[in-house]
């Protein structure tokens, strides 16, 4: 069981129970990637894709991120075919709210009317019977918030969801969400030089609420010199840097980085047991990243 084993790569950063009830090791894995380009239709190396669900768990991953959207359908699947029958203490959280019209195109849909259809899909799709945590992809601005939120609520009174969840939300929406349903975990963009929902996630820490950032390595820009200062005096990468500092950020910090290549899955895990020292993570809390708008 991939929890109970301390001596598991990902298991060295310590773990976190989602809604109090459901123990994780911090170091998480994000099936985005699995997908093919544009995240539409199969991986290019569908081996691959299933070699890396399965090398994550033997690292001792087991919470694995995904959602209806990405391929689409083609991560859920793709977990199945990898993982299933699944090992006990796996997590496995899937999303609604977005569809898709073609590679690198999303539409929102979160009327309670799909995300009832939705559920049946993610659950066939991953075969189970009910999903650990349910996440609302994206607030809908053709659906009312409330009635969104509503729907998942109900999927959880009828025993079909264990824990409700939010992503890509402001703090509004989170409070907002709080007064009809228990949220459990909050998925924003995040990282070392991308810290615009700095005050979501102290209010999650407060509220013992897990975080679980996309886009932890600030994809498609340049490290910050005092990361890439740090990697080459430590022997390291700048992904392993970033997704070090992410975890000591705060302990409801939970990353999902996601690749396809068994190779960077394993550099990212092994980041759960690289310790920043208290000098190397104050000259990065030092650092002022640009506006997430402003960068190029």
């Amino acid at each position: 069981m991939p929890a109970a084993n301390e001596t598991l790569p990902a298991a060295q950063a310590g773990t976190f129970a989602i809604g109090g009830d459901l123990t994780v090791n911090r170091m998480g894995y994000g099936a985005m990637r699995i997908t093919g380009k544009g995240i539409w239709g199969p991986p290019a190396d569908r081996d691959a894709a299933i070699a890396t669900l399965r090398r994550a768990v033997e690292l001792g991953v087991n919470l694995i991120d995904t959602a209806d959207s990405y391929g689409p359908y083609v991560s859920e699947e793709l977990i199945a075919e990898a993982l299933y029958p699944y090992p006990p203490g796996l997590v496995i959280t899937t999303k609604v709210g977005w569809e898709r019209h073609g590679p690198g195109v999303w539409g929102h849909n979160a009327s309670p009317a799909h995300i009832e259809k939705a559920i049946a899909g993610s659950l066939a799709r991953l075969r189970l019977e009910r999903i650990d945590v349910y996440q609302l992809h994206v607030p809908d601005p053709a659906t009312s918030f409330d009635a969104s939120i509503e729907a998942i609520a109900r999927l959880k009174d009828q025993g079909k969801v264990r824990h409700v969840a939010l992503s890509n939300v402001t703090l509004e929406h989170i409070k907002r969400a709080q007064k009809i349903v228990p949220i459990v975990s909050v998925q924003n963009r995040y990282s070392f030089s991308d810290r615009e929902w700095d005050f979501v996630l102290d209010y999650c820490e407060a509220s013992d609420i897990a975080f679980l950032p996309w886009g932890p390595m600030a994809q498609a820009r340049k490290a910050n010199e005092v990361v890439e200062k740090i990697a080459a005096d430590r022997g390291t990468s700048t992904a392993v840097v970033s997704l070090a500092w992410l975890l000591r950020r705060s302990p409801v910090v939970l990353p999902i980085p996601g690749t396809s290549s068994v190779k960077h899955l394993e550099e990212n895990v092994s980041a759960a047991a690289f310790k920043l020292s208290d000098a190397e993570f104050a000259s990065l809390a030092a650092v002022v990243p640009k506006p997430y708008w402003l960068r190029g």
